[in-house]
C-alpha cells in the first residue's frame, strides 16, 4: 500500500469525519491520524474488505476517541438545525401527496460541481441534516456502500434505510435549491 493509494481516499474520509464531528479542524486531525495508523499497520489490511472499508473502520475508532474527548468538554454552541422532516414534507407536498410546486430544473448542475462555492454550500447543507440522515446519505452516495452494509452499519431496517435516504435527499435538494440554484438563477451572490 502506498501513500498515493491512501491519499486517494482522503476526501471521502474527511467528509465522513466531518459528518460525525461537525468541525473541519477536528475532522482533518482524525483523518490524518487514520492515514498514519493505516501506514503504520499496513500488515493489518488482510484484504477481506475493500481498502476504503478498512480505512473507514480505522476512522470510526479515531472519531469515537475524539468524541470521548469532546464529551469531557462543554460545548457552548450547537449549529442551528433545519425544521423537522414533517415541516419539510408539509412545505413540499399537499395533503394528497402532490407537489405544492415541483422541483425546479437545475440547468447545468455539472457546472456547479466545478465551483468551490457550491461545495461550501453543499457542505453546509449536509452538516445541517439530522445526524442519522447525514450518515446514511454519506455512506450511500459518497462512500458507495450497498444498502445492506449501511443497514448493518447504522442499525436500520431496510424500510427505515430507504425512508431515511429519501428524507436526506429531499432536505439536501431543498437546501441546495434555496442556497445555490435559486441564487444562480437570480444572479445573487
Amino acid at each position: 500500500m502506498t501513500d498515493d493509494t491512501l491519499i486517494h481516499h482522503r476526501p471521502i474520509l474527511f467528509r465522513y469525519a466531518l459528518l460525525h464531528l461537525r468541525d473541519a479542524d477536528l475532522a482533518e486531525d482524525v483523518v490524518q491520524e487514520t492515514l498514519l495508523a493505516a501506514l503504520q499497520s499496513d500488515a493489518g489490511f488482510a484484504e477481506r474488505s475493500s481498502l476504503r472499508t478498512w480505512l473507514i473502520g480505522i476512522l470510526k475508532h479515531k472519531i469515537a476517541d475524539q468524541q470521548r474527548r469532546d464529551a469531557r468538554e462543554t460545548r457552548l454552541f450547537e449549529p442551528d438545525r433545519v425544521g423537522s422532516d414533517e415541516d419539510i414534507e408539509e412545505h413540499l407536498f399537499n395533503a394528497e401527496g402532490s407537489w405544492h410546486s415541483p422541483p425546479k430544473v437545475w440547468s447545468h448542475p455539472e457546472n456547479a460541481l466545478e465551483q468551490e462555492e457550491f461545495w461550501r454550500i453543499y457542505e453546509w447543507c449536509q452538516q445541517n441534516l439530522p445526524a442519522r440522515q447525514a450518515e446514511v446519505f454519506m455512506l450511500r452516495e459518497l462512500v458507495g456502500l450497498e444498502p445492506e452494509e449501511i443497514c448493518k452499519e447504522a442499525n436500520l431496517s431496510s424500510t427505515n434505510y430507504w425512508v431515511t435516504l429519501h428524507r436526506a435527499r429531499m432536505r439536501l435538494r431543498a437546501c441546495l435549491e434555496i442556497r445555490w440554484f435559486e441564487k444562480q438563477l437570480t444572479g445573487e451572490k
